[in-house]
């Protein structure tokens, strides 16, 4: 059985032990398990379901402060007087390859405020992106690759 189906099971079984329906207890339910799958990794053998579990969690929690970054940044440009905008359209290349990666990809950019995905070239190595706040082109580029790029990547292969 696969791990992750199995920790699936473990949370679901953990709701009924404790008698509550929740998602709250549904995620408690799955730290438990994956803690005990985790203790019994030797007789699993060899799997990557150990190793990217921490990854996804760094993905997401990267994801949450880049959010949150955008968020205060296209707030406090709203509540001051002064514009602080300075926008642009930026060709990205690519290093996601598959149809998933690119989309995902695209749509976590267009997801944090200030930035829109706009197209992806027909060889799908570019990807079009217009944000708000562009002060240097090649530091744009870098965060994106370098952060968010980089991270989906080392989640999904």
């Amino acid at each position: 059985m696969n791990p992750f189906l199995f920790n699936i099971l473990l949370a679901i079984a953990w709701m009924l032990l404790v008698g509550e329906v929740s998602a709250s207890t549904f995620t408690a339910g799955l730290v438990v398990g994956y803690l005990l799958l985790w203790l019994s990794r030797a007789a699993w053998g060899e799997t990557r379901y150990f190793s990217k579990i921490p990854l996804v969690v760094r993905f997401v929690l990267y994801f949450l402060k880049e959010l949150l970054i955008a968020n205060l940044k296209v707030a406090f440009d709203i509540v001051t007087p002064k514009d602080y905008m300075e926008p642009g359209i930026i060709a990205v290349p690519l290093d996601v390859e598959t149809d998933i990666e690119i989309t995902l990809f695209a749509n976590l950019v267009t997801l944090t405020p200030g930035t829109l995905s706009l197209d992806v070239s027909a060889d799908r190595t570019t990807l079009y992106v217009h944000a708000l706040y562009v002060k240097d082109v090649d530091r744009f580029r870098h965060e994106l690759k370098n952060g968010l790029e980089q991270r989906l990547i080392e989640v999904m292969r």
